[in-house]
């Protein structure tokens, strides 16, 4: 891969990835003072974490908007903890689903849940486990991650955020599926198209004819995975992944990859900028990047927020939940918790590591989780190798961190020699 074939739209890249733009309600405070507060008073709280704080925004984000349900909202770390290791009360779908979104729920691994979702599941969790990460960056993150410097690196100042961290997670996931650095920007577009249905018939367009090639010629690509593997169905008989059920999940890594793992990457770019301390200490030990990349994501999650639906009348810490409620988890707040973190508020690599619920818990961990740790890794270690004494641009307005329900940083504006 060279510089030149990745060479993309930078204006269109702007639209898609810049935070100003897509912050769901254009949220631009600090929850976290609110949602302290809130878990101060109690675990559990009847409402959303948003409406709770007194944002007056659209609520958008998964379980949201449902506004004929009952909302609850946990807010520390053991009650958090407990939701979503629950797999009996609490689901990713609803108990009464509605029947035009029942086959959507039926499709997609992130709304499946019991057997279906396990067997689903176990198809594709090798493809992500640490043993195949240097497949996935010696074949894609790597290449990417150099060919977008040199886009840049005689420049002397960049805004990395969209110049660099927004397109890797995109070219990475759209390489191993086969796809071609220019179509990259168009699946982007897809898989945020609102309702989904034209998105997807755009990625079903894009998709089809390589799903079709692997069928009848395997590569080694994450595609050809997908079509040769077998599921068992509730019988017990085995069956391979129909076109649909690999396009369902094709959208599910491309939503939620090109989604979260860009802005993480812009976040913890900019805990270190302002750590100086810590970059310098990343550049002379690397192996410290598994600690910031950690810390970084308890500190500031991406997702603060997720939902799941009571499946039954639950009491919880006190309080009842009706069957068919939607339960937010507040991983923000939870991974800020001061009864598991001294000093919650601050970006520390350097304290005890604990195990956060940024990439979620339980069944439904988050599947690309250790493709994303090595993509922001891989990208701080070759920054730090090509652009000496790398820095914030002192000319550049400083850089932010926005959203609620989604939360990114609005500019990684940096100048470097």
């Amino acid at each position: 891969m060279t510089s030149a074939n990745i060479a993309l739209d930078s204006g269109r890249i702007r639209e898609l990835f810049d935070m100003r733009r897509n912050t769901l309600g254009a949220f631009t405070g600090d929850p976290y003072p609110a949602w302290h507060q809130l878990r101060d008073t109690a675990p559990l709280h009847e409402g959303t974490a948003g409406r709770l704080i007194g944002f007056e925004g659209d609520e958008i984000f998964f379980g949201l908007p449902e506004p004929e349900r009952r909302h609850f909202t946990a807010f520390d770390f053991a009650t958090c903890d407990e939701i979503v290791r629950n797999r009996e009360a609490f689901w990713m779908s609803p108990p009464d689903p509605d029947p035009e979104k029942a086959r959507y729920i039926e499709s997609s691994m992130l709304t499946m849940d019991g057997d279906r979702h396990r067997r689903y599941r176990s198809l594709v969790q090798p493809s992500f486990g640490p043993e195949q990460m240097p497949w996935w960056t010696k074949n894609w993150v790597r290449p990417t991650v150099d060919a977008l410097i040199d886009s840049f690196e005689s420049s002397g100042r960049a805004d990395l955020n969209v110049e660099f961290c927004a397109a890797i997670p995109t070219l990475t996931i759209c390489g191993s599926f086969g796809i071609s650095p220019d179509d990259a920007l168009d699946i982007r577009e897809s898989v945020t198209s609102a309702g989904q249905g034209e998105g997807a018939g755009r990625l079903a367009q894009i998709l089809q004819p390589l799903i079709e090639a692997r069928r009848a010629e395997p590569r080694d690509d994450l595609i050809s995975i997908l079509v040769n593997a077998e599921i068992t169905d509730d019988e017990g008989n085995p069956e391979v992944l129909s076109d649909r059920d690999i396009l369902a999940f094709s959208w599910l890594l491309l939503a939620a990859g090109s989604g979260t793992t860009w802005k993480q990457m812009g976040i913890t770019l900019v805990a270190l900028l302002r750590h100086p301390e810590w970059l310098e200490a990343v550049r002379e030990n690397a192996s410290l990047l598994d600690a910031v990349v950690e810390e970084s994501a308890r500190w500031e999650a991406t997702d603060p927020t997720f939902g799941r639906f009571a499946h039954q009348d639950v009491t919880l810490r006190g309080i009842d939940i009706p069957k068919g409620s939607v339960v937010h988890v507040c991983y923000g707040a939870a991974n800020r918790d001061p009864s598991r973190w001294e000093r919650p508020d601050d970006f520390d690599p350097g304290r005890t590591p604990r195990t956060n619920l940024a990439f979620g818990r339980g069944a439904h961990v988050c599947l690309g989780k250790n493709l994303a740790r090595i993509e922001i890794a891989t990208a701080v270690t070759a920054l730090l190798e090509r652009l000496p004494n790398l820095r914030l641009d002192p000319n550049a307005e400083a850089p932010s961190i926005i959203g609620l329900y989604e939360r990114g940083v609005t500019a990684v504006p940096v100048v470097w020699g």
